[in-house]
């Protein structure tokens, strides 16, 4: 992120946030409610566009990239889970209709449910599990960043564990995260490096965690 400013209703959001991400690593982000964390997560993906300044993703700016590409390669997974087929399974095969019975499976594994959850029905699952269905179907399409809103706000200390050992998975084999919470305990044991959002600006706040 290069210069980057968002300003909504006449009021600053970001402001001149410079910042580089790297792959293979979590970086946090944190601050208070309502400080632009999630607007910051939407940029990285076209979601939401900034009025001044440039996103670049592998030096290449994300403007000249096309979206769908785009959100292929960098997968948000947003803190309200938005579920848009019938069942479990076919919610995992949205971005990829290709996908085996025996790699559903896998990807249910990964964020701790069942194998037979793939054949419940979305409209029955409670919010935790809609959360990790969401995840498992970012995971689906093998992006090369995972943007983690939230991922733990409806969980409770295992499946909060489970979403750590994907982060941790996702980063070893060379992906990068950036993750926004408000769950210190569990963005201390999961980021590498967490940055504060305040006033628009973005600060270090070190490595491996935070008070």
């Amino acid at each position: 992120m290069d210069r980057v400013g968002v300003s909504q209703g006449g009021v600053a959001v970001l402001a001149d946030v410079d910042a580089v991400l790297p792959a293979g690593r979590c970086t946090a982000i944190v601050g208070a409610s309502g400080t632009g964390k999630t607007t910051l997560l939407r940029l990285l993906n076209r979601l939401a566009e900034p009025d001044i300044g440039m996103i670049a993703l592998d030096g290449v700016p994300i403007a000249d990239l096309e979206v769908r590409d785009l959100r292929r390669r960098v997968g948000l997974v947003a803190q309200t889970a938005t579920l848009l087929a019938e069942s479990v399974g076919d919610e995992i095969r949205v971005g990829r209709p290709d996908l085996t019975a025996a790699q559903v499976t896998e990807l249910l594994a990964q964020v701790g449910l069942p194998e037979a959850f793939a054949f419940r029905l979305c409209a029955e699952l409670s919010g935790g599990e809609a959360q990790r269905v969401c995840l498992a179907r970012g995971l689906a399409v093998e992006p090369e960043w995972l943007l983690l809103d939230e991922p733990t706000s409806a969980l409770d200390a295992d499946a909060a564990a489970m979403i750590r050992a994907v982060v941790r998975r996702h980063c070893d084999r060379g992906g990068g995260v950036v993750l926004v919470s408000h769950d210190s305990g569990f963005t201390g044991a999961t980021a590498d490096s967490v940055l504060h959002l305040d006033g628009g600006r973005l600060q270090p706040l070190g490595s491996g965690g935070f008070e």
